[in-house]
């Protein structure tokens, strides 16, 4: 008996249902072991331990709000402190300048006028006398003196000046131009004092003018400044 073509696909469809109804595997199925798919504790305890690279892992976060807020508040207490600094040393000086420095700047440049004084008056009564008033003009001049020097000045005048003037008609007349304190202490002080003299004689009654300049050493007696060394230079 013969079958027809219709039949034969007929029984070929049926056949692979059969076999898919049958539950046929494939044949590159892989069978899994459960075993394998289990997390081992130990094994995630220890990489959870190992180290971690911080360049791999770390992503650079910037925080421009909070970053500059904390830079703000980090910085201007110091800017601050440093003005509060600057101001307080600032009045400290001045405090100290006022207090200390310019009373003793002040002292200073007074006691070198008196001391620049007593040197030019004292120079011009050394230098200064006339025959008609020797006595007169050499007591002038020994108020301005002290110590040694004031011995020394009392034996020349009466052995030297006092006759040479007599004899000669010598008169002599002194002027300060201009003195400079060359060293200043509490209780001592040197004076370089530049001076013009004239002088005139009975055998030149022209007054002759000369420059000339001296050392004056003074001391602190009593509060006054006295001439204690002469030194022409």
């Amino acid at each position: 008996m013969q079958t027809s073509g219709a039949d034969a696909e007929t029984d070929a469809g049926e056949t692979v249902e059969s076999d898919v109804a049958d539950g046929l595997e494939p044949a590159d199925a892989v069978d899994v072991d459960p075993e394998l798919t289990e997390t081992d504790p130990e094994a995630a305890a220890a990489d959870s331990d190992a180290p971690v690279d911080p360049a791999a892992d770390a992503t650079p976060k910037r925080r421009w709000g909070g970053d500059l807020w904390q830079r703000q508040i980090t910085v201007k207490p110091v800017a601050v402190i440093l003005t509060l600094m600057v101001l307080i040393s600032g009045g400290i000086a001045v405090w100290l300048y006022f207090l200390y420095y310019r009373p003793d700047e002040q002292t200073s440049q007074r006691v070198a006028r008196a001391a620049i004084s007593a040197a030019s008056d004292g120079t011009v009564a050394l230098l200064s006398y006339s025959p008609d008033s020797l006595d007169k003009d050499f007591a002038s001049a020994r108020a301005h003196l002290s110590g040694d020097f004031l011995s020394y000045y009392d034996q020349f005048t009466q052995q030297i000046i006092g006759p040479a003037a007599k004899q000669k008609s010598l008169k002599t007349t002194a002027r300060v131009v201009r003195a400079a304190v060359q060293e200043l202490h509490p209780t001592s002080a040197v004076v370089l004092v530049f001076v013009d003299q004239s002088t005139s004689s009975k055998e030149s009654p022209e007054p002759s003018m000369a420059a000339s300049s001296v050392l004056v050493n003074l001391a602190l007696v009593d509060g006054k400044w006295l001439i204690t060394k002469f030194t022409p230079v």
